[in-house]
């Protein structure tokens, strides 16, 4: 059975990761550790599950969603230090670390299940 995906706005964990990303944008906003703040945010705005839709086979969308997952370990890597160096209050940084762990764990499920199942893209 084939299913079809037609577009990458359908996708959950986009719109997760696109909150994320609003998130800290908005909590970094008085950071002045310009060099973390760009990292943090070039990792959150990550665009490899939007790359990856648009690539027409289930293959090279498993293999961006992988990507993206690595993107989402960077992103709570840099929150748990964030909430240590006191640029993010503690309790903010574990929120965000926690939604990036959700969404990590969507993105390797549904790359696992790219792998395994016939999905006709766009």
């Amino acid at each position: 059975m084939t299913k079809e995906l037609k577009d990458f706005e359908d996708v959950q964990m986009w719109k997760g990761l696109k909150q994320l990303a609003k998130e800290i944008y908005e909590g970094f906003v008085s950071c002045n550790d310009y060099s973390f703040v760009d990292q943090i945010k070039r990792a959150s705005v990550s665009s490899n599950v939007a790359e990856g839709a648009e690539r027409g086979t289930s293959t090279e969308f498993a293999r961006f969603l992988d990507i993206a997952k690595g993107s989402c370990g960077e992103v709570r890597s840099m929150l748990r230090l964030a909430g240590e160096l006191d640029y993010l209050k503690e309790v903010d940084a574990d929120k965000l670390a926690e939604d990036c762990i959700k969404i990590s764990k969507q993105l390797g499920g549904f790359s696992k299940y790219l792998r395994n199942k016939s999905l006709a893209l766009k």
